[in-house]
């Protein structure tokens, strides 16, 4: 399964990591962070390439954007997977439009993409609810960075297959 994310900052991930005390309650806790965009999903090496070719110019006009940690929320109902879903929210308009404009592109996975779209960072998943509520009432100052680029994540051997630069111009 490939995917594009956002990368995040050594700062999201040490908050993640300040956070992971309380997370280990979680079944399933992230080790790795990141903005998740588009699903791709399975493809052949040949069709990776194609993929590839697909989102630079999908992309070949989107600049940099800035995007903000706002607090932990969680999803009680996930369209899949299993429940609850504690995550980062992130606030940005701008990696709203790029997931927007792969929509465009790519077909969207139902439930999941396009206007359900969420822009977030999973910490972990499968606990308790009340954990995750405690959590979600838990206050953070926020982190705000910008995207430059974009990775293309390859969820099978779980490395980024290759790097996509957004432009410098402001938007």
């Amino acid at each position: 399964m490939y995917s594009v994310i956002a990368p995040v900052p050594g700062r999201v991930r040490k908050l993640a990591t300040d956070l992971h005390p309380e997370l280990v309650a979680f079944e399933h806790v992230r080790q790795t962070h990141s903005c998740l965009l588009k699903r791709l999903g399975d493809t052949t090496q040949a069709q990776f390439g194609h993929l590839q070719r697909q989102t630079h110019r999908a992309l070949e006009n989107t600049a940099a954007v800035d995007a903000t940690i706002t607090g932990i929320d969680y999803f009680d109902d996930p369209p899949i997977g299993s429940a609850p879903v504690v995550y980062l929210s992130v606030d940005s308009p701008g990696l709203e439009a790029i997931h927007a404009e792969f929509i465009e592109t790519f077909d969207p996975l139902d439930d999941l993409e396009g206007d359900d779209y969420v822009p977030h960072i999973t910490l972990a998943r499968d606990g308790d609810t009340a954990t995750a509520r405690r959590l979600a009432d838990r206050e953070i100052d926020p982190i705000t960075w910008t995207v430059t680029e974009l990775e293309f994540w390859n969820g099978t051997e779980k490395v980024p297959a290759s790097r996509v630069p957004l432009s410098s111009r402001s938007l």
